[in-house]
């Protein structure tokens, strides 16, 4: 008798891997979902990394970074041009805003200062 038939000849029933056709219902259900929100620091090093590659220059610091209904939107500080002494460099403030996976959707100099500036507010 062939391999592939039973004790009564009957060809045996294809079996299918249940897990996988779940597998395959699960990832049509997860790929209609909106993306799952970055936590706040991966926000932050994805806005770094991103600024970086656009303005060519590392970004030193987030000095903000908040939660908006579409992601993540943050404030970065970049050394703009740096001269000696050190407190003479002149540095600026990008407000970048993210989408819920942490991609840049845009950014904007807001701000352009020396180091050594402090804010005065009141």
């Amino acid at each position: 008798m062939p391999a592939d038939r039973d004790s009564d000849g009957a060809r045996p029933r294809k079996r299918t891997h249940r897990g996988a056709e779940e597998s395959r219902v699960r990832s049509r259900d997860e790929s209609s979902r909106p993306p799952q929100r970055l936590s706040a620091s991966r926000a932050m090093l994805s806005a770094m990394q991103q600024l970086k590659a656009l303005l060519g220059k590392a970004p030193e610091s987030v000095s903000a970074v908040r939660p908006t209904d579409d992601g993540w939107e943050a404030e970065v500080e970049v050394l703009e041009i740096e001269r000696v002494p050190e407190t003479a460099s002149v540095m600026a403030s990008y407000r970048v805003t993210l989408d819920a996976a942490g991609e840049l959707m845009a950014y904007e100099r807001i701000r352009r200062y020396t180091r050594a500036q402090v804010d005065r507010r009141a």
